[in-house]
Order: structure tokens, then C-alpha cells, then sequence
């Protein structure tokens, strides 16, 4: 059975300009929740992108949900895709990913493998997998979800959810939270450059960033410890 449920709204061009500037490895300095498993991997090297949710579930071999999925994209869309355990058949090929060109989609990201990878680069959307695989889906008219709640790379993902994704990982993020998990980034991503510039000027990095009297207070204390407990 097919369940069709209604495109969200997409969320604000300036939301996602701003969302585009962190990285997802500065908000996790910060943050451990969102993130999908390290197993869903980039296809494109030097490629960042933000934009919003538009979920698929997709079990098995059939396509024909994505293939639904694909008419009703619209530019700046993140196809997300929930395989639900399928580890043998590819989502989406060559054809597809032009097809998502064609429509402006910002990314699509699977839980499980799709194919043409060559194919994939060349028509310039970005793609996350977790590999590669020959064995291709069918149309079959059997069953999946358009715009319902998934799950993808261990992450619950809603419609209309903020979607962050660069070589490094991939984050989710509720509306709601996107200002301030981007905020915070760009200020930590902004310091960082304090510190590079102290590198460069000499110091040593756990003087810098205070690592070493952290360790000092520890190494500290533990030898107070001692000295208590040997009296």
C-alpha cells in the first residue's frame, strides 16, 4: 500500500543560508543528538549543504515511491530516504540523480545503496550512502510513504525537518533549533580562527585551547588524593 502525505513547508532561504555556514563537525563539539551513523557517507568531496526534509520510505525492490517522490521535489528539497533494512538493492541510479537535477533538488540521502556513482558526480547532485551496488529497484506497485516520519541512519527524520550534510556527516535538525545550532557554530567556527592565528604566532596548542591546565589541575588533585589517603 501506498501512503501519500502532504509536501511541508519549506523552510526560510535565509534560515538555510545561515544553517549552510556551520559545519556539522563544529556542532559536534556542542551537540551529539542528530547525527546520522558514520556509514551513511558522501559521494562528492568539498561539497556542504542545508536544506529541507522531504522523507521517503522506501522497503524492498520497489521504486515506485521515489519515482513519486521525484515529481513533487521542489529546488532546495533534501530527499531523505529510509531503505528500512534493504542492504541489496540500489535506491536510485544515474537517471534519477538527473532527474533530481532537474528539479532543483539540494541533495538526497539514503539509508541503504544506490549505483551509477560515475553518474552520480557527473550530474552534480549530492548523494549520501551508504554504497554501491549493481542490483537495481523495479517498479512494482506495492508500497511506500511520501512525507511521513522515517528513520535514516539511526535519526528520526520528520517532514519539514532542517537536513545539514558535508563529507563529514550528516546532521538533522528541528526547525525550531536550526538558529541556534547554527549561531553557536559560526561563533565557535569565528574563534577558531583566534586560535589558528596563536598557532601560527607560536603557541602550543594545549597552552592555547587549555588543555594542559586542565591536565595539570587533574594530575594535581590525584596526588592530593594520594597524599590523603597515605596519611
Amino acid at each position: 500500500m501506498y501512503l501519500i502525505n502532504s509536501l511541508p513547508a519549506q523552510l526560510p532561504p535565509e534560515d538555510l543560508a545561515m544553517l549552510q555556514q556551520a559545519e556539522p563537525a563544529t556542532i559536534g563539539h556542542f551537540q551529539t543528538t542528530g547525527f546520522m551513523r558514520a556509514d551513511i557517507r558522501a559521494h562528492s568531496q568539498d561539497v556542504r549543504v542545508a536544506g529541507t526534509a522531504v522523507t521517503v520510505r522506501m522497503p524492498g525492490m520497489d521504486g515506485g515511491i521515489l519515482h513519486y517522490a521525484m515529481g513533487c521535489a521542489r529546488p532546495g528539497d533534501v530527499l531523505v530516504i529510509d531503505r528500512c533494512g534493504e542492504a541489496v538493492t540500489a535506491a536510485l541510479g544515474g537517471a534519477m540523480a538527473y532527474a533530481a537535477r532537474q528539479a532543483g533538488v539540494a541533495a538526497i540521502i539514503v539509508d541503504g545503496l544506490v549505483t551509477d556513482l560515475g553518474e552520480l558526480r557527473q550530474h552534480g547532485v549530492p548523494v549520501w550512502s551508504k554504497g554501491p551496488s549493481p542490483v537495481t529497484t523495479r517498479v512494482l506497485g506495492h508500497e511506500g510513504e511520501f512525507c511521513g516520519a522515517i528513520s535514516c541512519g539511526g535519526v528520526q527524520v520528520l517532514p519539514g525537518d532542517a537536513v545539514l550534510a558535508d563529507e563529514n556527516g550528516v546532521l538533522i535538525l528541528r526547525p525550531q533549533d536550526l538558529r541556534a545550532a547554527a549561531q553557536r557554530a559560526i561563533d565557535f567556527q569565528m574563534q577558531e580562527q583566534t586560535t589558528l592565528a596563536r598557532l601560527r604566532g607560536g603557541e602550543k596548542f594545549p597552552d592555547v585551547v587549555g588543555s594542559r591546565a586542565i591536565i595539570d589541575r587533574a594530575i594535581a588533585a590525584a596526588r592530593r588524593h594520594a597524599d590523603t589517603g597515605a596519611q
